[in-house]
């Protein structure tokens, strides 16, 4: 089946040839995925050329959405394996009023980047993690999942097709969100009969309005982000408006984000509403375990394989007890080696960590300057020295290519 692009130029474009757009048209192929391989099909023509950008102030760029020109979509019927995708111009999509998701909240997404390098190439930072990521949850919600090969193939798809909105090196990124709900009609409780992956993509920068500067979290020990048992460890779409309430409180009185605390003792630190959150303590840094009620980022774990890579030793610890004043840190005479800790952290030890920084696919590693607790201020390092600031440069490069990416993370688009 041959997927057909509409025609016609959707905006005005720059080129860095200063060439006209309407006089660069050029025979290129169209897309379709069926099973896990791309089949190149001769369609009409992507209206613009593989060397012009979109017409976007890239230096102002924030993380708003800013559609593209095409989107993927896949369907699946109950009971059935997805077949065939297609790129098709970015636009709204048909539900039904009794679909899955709008009534039972059955969806699922991801997010993940694509970069610009200095020599125009692509690169994709781990697109494995977030189509295993996806099936895990989609085993959750009793979803049928696309295959890790058909995903990251969709997700290739909507990267060439979406080049010129790609910021140019250093300016940003593509940010990717892949989406999956149950697009079919039910009115009992019960698994969507028809499933729905799309993807669409939109140029972003930071997505902190205070940029690059260090975040102020407000630890909020009212509002649960997650709970034992539920599905705080998938990235379910369900997970994210029950927070809105703790976040634009927070916000206004000038926070940047909250970080909330387990739901059973509200005295653990779990994460930030949508990144995970990291600590420093002279040569360890500790992390929240992944419980169940904690999602697993990407990003999380790729900061623990540098931090790994540059001599830290990784430790998971079920359970760790602070002393009585909370003054020394856990098993202390343990900790004379450069270590990470994946562990349950008292809320406790945020009064007393040299750094703090959080996680994510948006965030990349941001620094946090200051946290309030019980109405009590505590600053953190976040000088050039940091340590958050050597992994944030060790990632980004990475996912740049401007450093060796010796893991094997980067997946390049020819």
């Amino acid at each position: 089946m041959i997927s057909r692009f509409l025609s016609g130029v959707r905006g005005t474009i720059l080129s860095p040839r200063n060439s006209s757009p309407l006089s660069k048209f050029r025979d290129f192929y169209c897309y379709t995925s069926q099973a896990a391989s791309s089949l190149q099909q001769a369609c009409e023509p992507f209206p613009y050329s593989e060397d012009e950008y979109a017409y976007v102030d890239w230096d102002n760029l924030g993380f708003g959405l800013m559609p593209t020109d095409y989107m993927y979509v896949m369907k699946c019927s109950e009971n059935d394996r997805y077949k065939e995708g297609k790129i098709s111009r970015y636009g709204n999509i048909e539900l039904s009023p009794s679909a899955g998701v709008l009534n039972y909240g059955q969806g699922l997404f991801e997010g993940l980047k694509a970069y610009r390098k200095e020599s125009g190439g692509l690169l994709l930072f781990r697109p494995d993690q977030n189509a295993m990521r996806m099936k895990f949850g989609a085993e959750r919600m009793c979803m049928p999942a696309p295959s890790v090969d058909q995903f990251i193939d969709a997700v290739k798809q909507i990267t060439v097709a979406n080049k010129r909105w790609v910021p140019p090196p250093g300016k940003g990124s593509l940010y990717i969100r892949p989406l999956l709900m149950g697009s079919g009609p039910i009115l009992g409780l019960a698994p969507a009969p028809e499933y729905m992956f799309l993807i669409y993509a939109s140029p972003v920068r930071n997505y902190f309005k205070e940029g690059s500067a260090p975040l102020n979290l407000y630890v909020d020990d009212e509002y649960d982000r997650a709970s034992r048992g539920g599905a705080g460890g998938v990235k379910t779409i369900t997970n994210y408006a029950p927070v809105l309430k703790a976040i634009m409180s927070a916000k206004g009185r000038g926070f940047s984000d909250v970080l909330y605390l387990d739901s059973m003792n509200k005295k653990y630190l779990e994460e930030v509403s949508s990144c995970n959150i990291f600590l420093v303590k002279d040569k360890v840094i500790s992390t929240p375990a992944t419980n169940g009620t904690i999602l697993s980022g990407v990003t999380r774990k790729s900061i623990i394989e540098i931090a790994r890579d540059l001599g830290y030793q990784v430790l998971k610890i079920s359970h760790l007890s602070c002393s009585s004043d909370h003054r020394a840190f856990p098993k202390a005479e343990m900790r004379m080696w450069q270590q990470v800790e994946e562990r349950a952290i008292p809320v406790e030890e945020l009064m007393y960590a040299d750094e703090v920084f959080c996680t994510g696919t948006a965030v990349v590693v941001a620094p946090v300057g200051s946290i309030t607790y019980k109405d009590k201020k505590v600053e953190f390092r976040t000088d050039a020295e940091a340590l958050s600031r050597k992994l944030y440069n060790t990632l980004v490069g990475i996912q740049m290519g401007v450093i060796e990416d010796k893991f094997g993370w980067t997946v390049e688009i020819e």
